[in-house]
């Protein structure tokens, strides 16, 4: 009967720590697990070998008996306390909540029993999905609804307002599909917010700018805004200098699931210098300067 080397299945030395033989079967089990390769016989017979593997090596008692017989494993005396060591404990291995199992080989069996209950169809959970959704700045100001195509299925979720760049939300039970009737994996989704020409977010605060004419920052006036919540009337004061930066409080970005609360916006005032003068309006600055 076959010897099964269990760690060089996980690409390990025979001294290897309990964390290396975690991290070394977390690898591999992302690698081959069957939603990541469908149809592959090859990827499920490895996928077998390192549950097989982790199922010995992760176990204290029967890493130490494996250990102790290796290759002469038939001459054990005590497998049959391994055995039932193994059943009180169960035979599924836990890999990030997911439960995985399955065939054993015959070397396994023979030398710690039978998998628990004699069952040999373990639920597999499906694989968790990633995905990017763009949004513009607009489309982040308010709470809407948008429809996802994922493996030709639509999803339709619901985007607070608010939301950030980078973001990454949740939708449980919208992954990949189940093993032998296990749950659907979930869903991630990361929000990719790009700030536009006119406007720059940050945290919650807007910054944008504001062109005036020299006429209205000497002498003052009123002035129409576009934002993104909509339009907004400033009073431009008297001798308003290039570069002056007010703030309009709570009319910045929807905080995220804080219903009612703002950040500000912040406008820098930029004078635009008058051009293309004619002469007469040349010698009426002339006269200005000179009663300055």
């Amino acid at each position: 009967m076959e010897y099964k080397d269990y760690y060089a299945i996980l690409g390990l030395q025979k001294n290897a720590s309990s964390d290396d033989i975690k991290k070394a079967y977390r690898t591999l089990a992302r690698k081959l697990h069957p939603d990541v390769n469908p149809n592959d016989k090859d990827a499920q017979k490895k996928f077998q070998e390192i549950n097989e593997a982790n199922e010995v090596l992760s176990d204290p008692e029967k890493r130490k008996k494996y250990d102790e017989y290796g290759k002469d494993w038939k001459h054990a005396e005590e497998f049959g306390k391994a055995k039932k060591s193994r059943q009180q404990s169960g035979s599924s291995q836990t890999f990030g909540g997911e439960s995985y199992g399955g065939d054993f080989s015959d070397f396994f069996e023979s030398m710690f029993g039978s998998s628990t209950g004699g069952s040999r169809h373990i639920k597999y959970r499906g694989q968790d999905l990633r995905a990017e959704l763009q949004l513009t700045l607009h489309d982040a100001m308010q709470t809407h609804q948008q429809t996802l195509t994922l493996n030709g299925n639509k999803i339709r979720i619901t985007i607070p307002a608010g939301i950030e760049n980078g973001q990454t939300i949740k939708i449980s039970g919208h992954g990949g599909a189940g093993m032998n009737g296990g749950p659907h994996g979930d869903l991630y989704i990361t929000f990719s917010i790009a700030n536009n020409a006119t406007f720059k977010r940050l945290d919650n605060d807007i910054y944008t700018t504001a062109e005036i004419d020299l006429y209205t920052a000497v002498l003052g006036g009123d002035l129409i805004l576009d934002t993104l919540d909509g339009k907004v009337k400033l009073k431009i004061n008297p001798e308003t200098q290039n570069g002056t930066k007010v703030k309009l409080k709570g009319k910045g970005f929807p905080v995220y699931k804080r219903e009612g609360h703002f950040g500000d916006l912040f406008i820098t005032y930029n004078v635009k210098l008058p051009t293309n003068l004619n002469d007469k309006q040349k010698e009426l600055f002339v006269q200005l300067s000179k009663l300055k």
